[in-house]
């Protein structure tokens, strides 16, 4: 006798054959984040160990070693907890906590501020032999030293690769140029949306000359002019599709979950004096007039 090999809907004792369906990751609507865990892990572009990657009270992004450390031998200001998926920067009081990766980068200085225990010491060799292996291996290739020379002569030739954004009543920096960002949705694929945010069918905003006026309780500054990509002119949905880093298709499904970080940064002239540029870049990246 020939056994059957034929897929049929039952067993072999008649009862039905049935298959879980898959359930698809969501974020609860009450969640104060609304980033997927999976989408976390990143690699750092400095020394190529993996990093995870969360939101801080203010909505600022922190990037934390993947592993927990005992308290005990970390120091104070280099506590971080994690509640609800946002990180919070002092101990909850048990005995683990986790650590900035700034901290223990092989590919970085230190903070001044941070005094090195032999436990932290101990990691950051671990991390630096970890580097070279991928090093070797060419699994990773570290950036090479920027010349300021050369980057001063690229300015004025091409757009800022991090531009000034105003949009929402303020001012963002970005962290890479306008035709570079991507939606931050995820598809149905469980993948990141590879649409850019600056599309073709919709209003584009302008490049001008705004003052680089300080922030509240800030000190004066002088009374330059930065180049600024003005949305404020767009309406308010499509500015809120800027801020939340979305194309218009996953802005019209906002049930998407987001598989990365919006790239946005709030603008402080002082600490981002590096990025403020003073002449308008030569060709500005729209792809239709304002509307």
């Amino acid at each position: 006798m020939c056994p059957n090999t034929a897929s049929t809907g039952r067993h072999w004792d008649g009862s039905p054959r049935t298959t879980r369906a898959r359930r698809p990751l969501r974020v609860a609507a009450t969640s104060p984040s609304r980033l997927l865990r999976c989408g976390q892990n990143v690699w750092c572009r400095l020394c190529g160990n993996r990093i995870d990657v969360y939101l801080c009270s203010d909505q600022r992004p922190i990037a934390l070693h993947p592993d927990e450390l005992a308290t005990a031998q970390i120091p104070e200001s280099c506590r971080w907890h994690l509640s609800c998926g946002i990180a919070h920067p002092h101990a909850d009081g048990s005995a683990w906590c986790r650590i900035p990766h700034t901290v223990l980068c092989p590919g970085r200085t230190p903070p001044a501020i941070v005094q090195l225990s032999p436990h932290i010491e101990a990691v950051r060799r671990q991390l630096a032999v970890r580097s070279r292996r991928l090093v070797d291996t060419g699994a990773f290739t570290p950036p090479a030293p920027p010349d300021p020379a050369c980057e001063e002569q690229a300015a004025d030739a091409r757009r800022p690769a991090r531009p000034v954004v105003q949009l929402l009543l303020g001012r963002y920096l970005a962290g890479r140029p306008l035709e570079e960002i991507r939606c931050v949705a995820q598809t149905r694929q469980r993948r990141r949306c590879p649409q850019p945010v600056l599309a073709a069918h919709t209003a584009a905003g302008r490049w001008t000359l705004l003052p680089a006026g300080p922030q509240r309780g800030q000190l004066t500054l002088p009374a330059t002019l930065m180049a600024v990509y003005d949305l404020s002119r767009l309406p308010c949905a499509e500015q809120l599709r800027w801020r939340t880093q979305r194309c218009p298709a996953h802005a019209a499904a906002p049930g998407a979950a987001d598989l990365a970080l919006a790239d946005w940064q709030v603008f402080d002239p002082l600490l981002h004096a590096a990025h403020i540029h003073t002449r308008l870049p030569h060709a500005a990246p729209s792809h239709r007039r304002e509307a």
